[in-house]
């Protein structure tokens, strides 16, 4: 039986305004979208009622702790919290216990999503084994077990040499390098960016070059080794100038920012609370303001929210201690929309395309488009809602955030996979 999702507001990017929309789903696709109310007789229906209607969110940056870490968060309540924030395909990295650097555990992962999970989950596989920068992994092997790229995320990998290998090998196999960038001499002991909050609370800084120095080595061997390189959560303003460089002499290279590091800057953090440190750290208000502008421009290509849960105790232990890490799921939207769409800096079409149609090009997914033919992956937000953050309300297990209380509009309601409802308010 055919599902129609009726009366949705959907964003025309031709006249730049959201007109009504009925879509209709068969296997697992969208079969139509009609500008008429048709005949729903006999076909099941669910009416939006003026709701904005997008294509899936994607996040091709998340963690997901498992296996290893599933008192963090599990491939169920990771992917439920994914649904209910509105993506519909998640991409995680493997930085879990055991390492994602076997075929077994790519295996693992796709399977249990496929079984339990509530969201499509797309897996890294790291670049060394155990992400230990020492011995590269069976890049072959962990392609044909259903691994998307390779990244040692969470740790750069340090050697030169060993990077080159890996995008040349990658590269033979049209595979993608996806990496941290980190210099880790220049970061041992630091818990926040070298800036204004480290001066005032006396604390080791993370530098900007920390990040860059890896950026600048890393479009230089891609230029090399001609594989497609794609960094991570970019913070600095010297990354975003470096990428911005090696795409207009035709680098292959793409870039992600986080919503963090789009409207938080270190002169933001209240005091020594854990849920503000992640890594990247929070940099300047320069630095803000251009990895927003890098975004605007197209040299930053996608928005992720490098979904980094953590146990209550863990975050306890305070500014020096923690992990690094935030949760982003249930937040990322309503936060873009609340700062930059409902303010008027950004279109809601913007915000669109950097979570759904520009994820699914660099990465060559089906999804990603609200059109005939098209998997049949959609969320459907609720642009009016108004409410408040609150962490105790979170599906995922992390509750660490440092938007508590934050008032934000504009909260996905709906969330659509394959057709059927993965979660619903």
């Amino acid at each position: 039986m055919a599902l129609w999702v009726i009366n949705g507001k959907v964003w025309n990017k031709e006249t730049g305004k959201l007109e009504t929309k009925h879509l209709r789903i068969e296997d697992k696709r969208i079969s139509e979208l009609a500008d008429q109310l048709p005949d729903t007789a006999g076909h099941e229906v669910i009416d939006v009622q003026g709701k904005l209607l997008s294509a899936g969110f994607i996040d091709m940056h998340v963690h997901l702790r498992d296996p290893g870490f599933e008192y963090k968060e599990d491939i169920v309540t990771g992917t439920k919290a994914a649904a209910k924030g509105g993506f519909t395909t998640i991409a995680c990295m493997p930085n879990t216990r055991p390492v994602t650097d076997t075929p077994e555990t790519i295996r693992y992962i796709l399977d249990k999503a496929a079984s339990q999970g509530f969201v499509k989950v797309l897996p890294y596989a790291a670049i060394t084994k155990n992400e230990l920068g020492r011995e590269l992994t069976d890049f072959a092997a962990l392609k044909e077990a259903g691994a998307i790229g390779f990244t040692d995320d969470g740790v750069g990998v340090q050697n030169a040499q060993m990077m080159k290998d890996a995008m040349t090998l990658a590269q033979s196999l049209d595979m993608p390098i996806i990496a941290h960038c980190e210099d880790d001499t220049l970061v041992v002991g630091a818990a926040v960016t070298d800036g204004k909050f480290a001066r005032e609370n006396g604390l080791k800084g993370i530098p900007n070059e920390s990040e860059a120095i890896h950026v600048g080595r890393d479009v230089l061997l891609s230029e090399a080794t001609g594989v497609h390189y794609h960094v991570c959560h970019v913070s600095t303003e010297q990354s975003v100038r470096l990428i911005r460089l090696a795409k207009q002499v035709g680098i292959n290279v793409t870039a992600e920012v986080c919503p963090h590091h789009l409207v938080l800057s270190d002169e933001d953090i209240p005091g020594m609370d854990a849920n503000w440190k992640m890594n990247p750290p929070l940099r300047s208000p320069r630095d803000v303001e251009a990895v927003i502008e890098g975004l605007e421009d197209g040299t930053l290509d996608m928005i992720v929210t490098d979904h980094a849960p953590h146990s209550a105790e863990e975050k306890a232990r305070g500014m020096q201690l923690a992990p690094f890490g935030i949760t982003g799921f249930e937040t990322a939207f309503p936060l873009l929309y609340s700062k930059f769409v409902a303010t008027g800096r950004w279109s809601l079409g913007f915000l669109l395309q950097r979570m759904t149609t520009d994820p699914a090009r660099v990465f060559r997914l089906e999804s990603g488009r609200l059109e005939a033919g098209a998997p049949a992956d959609l969320t459907i937000v609720d642009l009016e809602s108004e409410r408040e953050v609150d962490p105790e309300s979170f599906v995922s297990k992390g509750k660490n955030t440092p938007f508590g209380g934050w008032k934000l509009q504009g909260w996905p309601v709906m969330t659509i996979v394959n057709g059927e409802v993965a979660w619903s308010e």
